[in-house]
C-alpha cells in the first residue's frame, strides 16, 4: 500500500508559523530583561546565576520607594552665601591688601623720614618762591640767574628771621627770668590768699618735689641733652637737603615732572598729566595764602603784645608766624604761649587783654582773611583739617602736622580732577545715539499716521 503525499501548507500556514517564532523570541527577550533587572536589584545575583564569583562593590543604588519623603537637592555653596556677605568679603580682602600696602609704605617713609620731610619742605618753599622766578624770567633774566637770585634772597631772608628770633630771645632772657621770678612770687601770694586754702608748707613741698625730681633725673636730662644734639645735627642735615632740593626744583622742575610722568602707566598718563599742574596751583595758592595770613596774624598780635608791654613781643610775634603754618592747632598753641608769658610777667589783667587780642585777630583770620585770600583753590572741610593735623602729628611730629593739610588739599584737587576726567572719557567713548527720522508733512501731502 503506497504512502499518501502530505498536503503543502498555504500562505496562511506560513504566516502563522512566522508569528509563532516572533512570539517565542519576544518571550525569550522578556525573560532575559527580567533576569537582568533581578541581577541589578540584588547585588551578586547575576554573578551567581552565571557561575562567576560574587563582587563586593555596589555598582547601582536602587531608587527610593514611593512612600519615602522627598529630599531637596543641596544648593551651590556660592549661591548659599548671602549677596551682602559676598560683597563685604570681596571688599574686605581688597581693603586688607590696601592696608598692607599702606603699612609697608609707611614703614619705608619712617625709615627715610628725614629725606621725605626735607623734600616736602623743599616743595613748600619752591611753591612760595616759584612765582618770583617766573616774574624774573618774564622781565628777561635767564632761567639760571632768575633761580639763583630768588633762591639766595629767599634763603637769606629766612636765615635773617631765624637769627633775629635767637637774638631777641638772648637779649630778653635776663629780663624775662627776673619777671618770671616776680610772677612766681605773685602767684604764690595769690594762692595763699585764694579761697583754695593752699598753705605755704604745701607750696614749699611742691617746690621741693620738683627740685628732687630734677636732681634724681640728672642722667635722663643729660641723655636728653645728648639726644638734642643729635636732633640738631639731623635738623641741619634736613635744612641742607631742603636747600639743594629747592634749587633743583626751581631750576629744572618742569623736566623733573616730565620724567616722573614716564613712570606712570601709559593708559593713566593723560589723566595724571592733567592733574599735576592743577595740584601744583593748589599747593602754590595754599603756601602763598598761608604766608600772607600768618604775616597778618604776627603783625597785629605782635603789636597788641607790644603795646600791652609784654616782654619779648617780637620773638612771640615770630613764633606766631611760624605756628600759623599748623592750621587750627598752631594758632591755639602760639596764642596760649603769648597769654602765659603775659600772665607770668604782667599779671591777670594783661593776660586777659592779650587773650582778647589773640581771639579777635584769629576770628578775623578765620572768617575774613582765609576765605578771601585762599578762596576756592584750597577748600577743605574743618573736620578733615583737624583729622589730617592729628594724623600728621602722630606719624611725623611737627613736620607731619605742617605738611598734612597741603597734602589733603592737593589730594582733594587730584581726586576731583581724575573723577571728572574719567567721566568725560567715558562720555567720549560712548556711541552717539542715532537720530530718529521725523516725517514732516508737506503741503498737499499727508504725513504718516495723519488722517
Amino acid at each position: 500500500m503506497s504512502a499518501q503525499p502530505q498536503p503543502q501548507p498555504g500562505w496562511l500556514g506560513r504566516m502563522g508559523a512566522g508569528l509563532t517564532r516572533i512570539g517565542e523570541r519576544l518571550n525569550e527577550r522578556r525573560a532575559e530583561a527580567d533576569a537582568e533587572a533581578e541581577a541589578d536589584a540584588v547585588p551578586g545575583a547575576g554573578a551567581l546565576a552565571s557561575g562567576a564569583p560574587e563582587s563586593t562593590g555596589i555598582d547601582h543604588v536602587p531608587a527610593p520607594p514611593s512612600y519615602a519623603p522627598a529630599v531637596a537637592a543641596r544648593p551651590d555653596p556660592v549661591a548659599a552665601v548671602p549677596w551682602g556677605m559676598r560683597v563685604a568679603a570681596e571688599a574686605g580682602w581688597r581693603l586688607l591688601v590696601l592696608a598692607g600696602t599702606l603699612w609697608v609704605l609707611m614703614r619705608i617713609i619712617s625709615a627715610v623720614e628725614l629725606v621725605v620731610l626735607a623734600f616736602v619742605a623743599a616743595l613748600l618753599v619752591t611753591a612760595m618762591l616759584q612765582p618770583t622766578v617766573a616774574r624774573l624770567k618774564r622781565i628777561g633774566l635767564p632761567r639760571g640767574l632768575a633761580t639763583a637770585v630768588t633762591a639766595i634772597l629767599g634763603f637769606v631772608i629766612m636765615g635773617l628771621v631765624g637769627w633775629f628770633v635767637v637774638w631777641q630771645v638772648m637779649e630778653n632772657i635776663d629780663n624775662l627770668s627776673d619777671r618770671l621770678k616776680d610772677g612766681i612770687e605773685e602767684t604764690k601770694r595769690w594762692l595763699l590768699n585764694s579761697p583754695f586754702h593752699v598753705t605755704e608748707d604745701q607750696i614749699n613741698d611742691i617746690a621741693k618735689n620738683l627740685s628732687d625730681a630734677v636732681g634724681t633725673n640728672t642722667e635722663a636730662i643729660t641723655s636728653a641733652g645728648l639726644q638734642g644734639v643729635t636732633v640738631m645735627v639731623e635738623v641741619l642735615t634736613g635744612i641742607l637737603l631742603a636747600m639743594f632740593s629747592t634749587l633743583f626744583l626751581l631750576y629744572d622742575g618742569k623736566r623733573i615732572w616730565e620724567w616722573s610722568l614716564k613712570l606712570v602707566p601709559a593708559q593713566a598718563r593723560p589723566g595724571v598729566a592733567g592733574a599735576g599742574p592743577r595740584a601744583w596751583r593748589t599747593l602754590t595758592a595754599y603756601v602763598r595764602g598761608t604766608v600772607i595770613v600768618a604775616l597778618i596774624d604776627a603783625i597785629f598780635i605782635g603789636l597788641g603784645i607790644y603795646f600791652l608791654d609784654v616782654p619779648m613781643a617780637v620773638p612771640l610775634a615770630v613764633f606766631i608766624f611760624l605756628f600759623a603754618f599748623i592750621p587750627l592747632v598752631g594758632a591755639v598753641m602760639s596764642g596760649a604761649l603769648a597769654v602765659v608769658v603775659a600772665l607770668v610777667t604782667q599779671g591777670v589783667f594783661t593776660a586777659l587783654m592779650v587773650l582778647v587780642v589773640v581771639l579777635a585777630v584769629q576770628q578775623i583770620e578765620g572768617h575774613v582773611l582765609q576765605p578771601f585770600i585762599l578762596g576756592r583753590a584750597v577748600r577743605v572741610h574743618p573736620l578733615a583739617v583737624v583729622l589730617a593735623v592729628a594724623a600728621g602729628g602722630l606719624v611725623a611730629g611737627i613736620g607731619g602736622a605742617v605738611v598734612a593739610v597741603p597734602l589733603v588739599a592737593v589730594t582733594n584737587t587730584v581726586v576731583g580732577y581724575l573723577r571728572a576726567y574719567s567721566m568725560e572719557t567715558a562720555l567720549r567713548a560712548a556711541p552717539e545715539p542715532e537720530p530718529v527720522p521725523v516725517s514732516v508733512p508737506v503741503a498737499g501731502v499727508r504725513a504718516e499716521g495723519q488722517e
